[in-house]
């Protein structure tokens, strides 16, 4: 028999809340400020149980038992029977914690207080409550049907079996859930900062353009969307102030530094979908995609390949020769030859130097993933436009999609990919998460192609090492300082995992 759940906030997250309980099994009671708030939520879960049965995702009668078990509670004393009460009111400590020291005065003793807050402390939370034993963080993702992980939050004082019970509870309704530390962003907020934060940093540095960062991490990368589409349809107003929050609870760590971009753009009112214009232009709400860069048709000519990289300099002979493109074999390149570089966590113009080469013939390509995909090539700032136009002629030959950026120490991919396992793998060191939960929660609630740490396994954590440290160098940014966990493993070659 399931149990008596009262879900106090009935707009999407509570409607979410309910219906997933509802359909488990357990009795739903919604309270709602807003008087009729309640019983609109109320009808919103019947259409949506009744739409899943429609399509036959459901049993029609299982949908008809779910909605008969949500009932209205007009007033919060009607909650008195519940064995949980979920809050999903507005982030706002106070409020939250008047909303649960009421609850209190009305609960029995043994009833557990949830809160879906997704940035609020849950032991601040949790302070304001003479049994501050029994809140823990319950927080779901939107769309909560679909998005199937929830993160449960011990604060400072909560007991064990609550957080068992929620854990088992959010089991039972077909949800993953993973245990988090009571810390800024808990688990998937915490991990999924480096994915738009070093995006915006690369815009800032110019190294290529929005589309084109996006283009890269979705073909080469693997990402559903991109970051600056993603922050297009979050609204940079709500992604704005989350950056600056978690920047300032982490007392100013650069790992989470945001962009001076973010200001500027707020103050121009370009927003993203909701305004018509963000990174891209919305015209009639559709997304207009910029043309990519037309370089001129020209003969690429004979092609030499740095063997600086025996591996990944056969990748690219493998690539190239594949496609009929002439690869010289000598030691050094021929005067006319274009010069083919494979940098990790270097640039371009470091690479030319390191092995001196003429900078104005260098190009450099990303071989961190499949040459298959999108290829991302690098140019020095000494590099001819003639040479760029013969790198893209070489590399796009067989039709293959091509993206040029200019010099960057570990080009887009590199520089992001490396942040999110650097950041993952601080989270493991923290304890903040087990390296499990920490895969589980990022595939589940961010939708990346890959768990971080289980990512950088499969790339190498000595590779992710070398990307951050050369990083590091170059710009003299902490925020690409590697994490101990990362190093440690990387050194005793063992799995980030571990």
């Amino acid at each position: 028999m399931g149990l008596t759940i009262g879900i106090v906030g009935t707009g999407t997250m509570g409607r979410g809340i309910a219906q997933i309980f509802a359909a488990s099994g357990n009795r739903i009671l919604l309270h709602d400020a807003r008087e009729g708030a309640a019983a609109e939520a109320r009808d919103f879960v019947g259409g949506m149980l009744a739409r899943l049965a429609e399509k036959g995702r459901m049993d029609a009668g299982d949908a008809k038992d779910a909605m008969n078990r949500i009932e209205v509670a007009g007033k919060l004393e009607a909650l008195a029977s519940c064995d949980l009460v979920i809050e999903a009111i507005v982030e706002k400590l106070e409020v939250k914690q008047e909303l649960f020291s009421k609850l209190e005065k009305i609960l029995s003793s043994h009833a557990i207080l949830a809160t879906n807050t997704s940035s609020l402390s849950v032991t601040a939370i949790a302070a304001g409550c003479e049994k501050p034993e029994r809140v823990a963080g319950y927080h779901f993702f939107n769309p909560v049907p679909l998005m199937k992980v929830v993160e449960v939050i011990p604060g400072a004082r909560t007991k064990p079996d609550v957080v068992d019970k929620l854990t088992g509870l959010a089991t039972e309704a077909g949800h993953k859930a993973v245990r988090a530390s009571d810390t800024p962003g808990f688990l998937v907020n915490h991990a999924g900062r480096g994915y738009v934060t070093e995006a915006l940093q690369l815009l800032r540095e110019r190294v290529a353009e929005p589309a084109d960062i996006d283009r890269i991490l979705r073909d080469a990368a693997g990402f559903r969307m991109g970051p600056f589409e993603l922050l297009d349809l979050t609204g940079l107003d709500v992604s704005g102030p989350v950056m600056a929050q978690v920047y300032k609870q982490f007392y100013q760590e650069p790992r989470f530094r945001p962009s001076p971009l973010i200001d500027q753009r707020l103050s121009a009112g370009l927003l993203g979908r909701k305004t018509g214009e963000g990174f891209y232009e919305y015209p009639d709400g559709k997304k207009a995609e910029p043309g990519e860069t037309i370089h001129e048709a020209v003969e690429p000519g004979a092609v030499w390949i740095s063997n600086a990289r025996p591996e990944r300099a056969a990748k690219v002979h493998e690539a190239l020769s594949s496609a009929g493109i002439y690869v010289e074999t000598g030691e050094r390149p021929s005067d006319n030859a274009l010069i083919i570089v494979t940098p990790i966590g270097a640039d371009a113009s470091a690479a030319a130097v390191a092995e001196d080469l003429d900078a104005r013939r260098v190009i450099a390509i990303d071989t961190l993933f499949s040459l298959d995909r999108r290829r991302t090539l690098m140019s020095t700032p000494a590099t001819a436009t003639q040479t760029m136009a013969r790198a893209v002629a070489a590399f796009s030959k067989g039709g293959n999609s091509v993206t040029a950026i200019e010099d960057s120490t570990g080009f887009v991919a590199q520089r992001v990919i490396a942040t999110i396992v650097n950041i993952a793998c601080d989270i493991a060191q923290a304890g903040i998460a087990t390296p499990e939960d920490i895969d589980t929660a990022v595939t589940l609630g961010l939708g990346y192609p890959s768990g971080p740490l289980s990512w950088g396994d499969e790339i190498g954590a000595d590779v992710i090492l070398e990307i951050l440290e050369g990083i590091e160098v170059l710009s003299g940014d902490p925020r690409y300082r590697p994490s101990p966990w990362l190093r440690r493993r990387a050194d005793l070659r063992l799995s980030l995992r571990d």
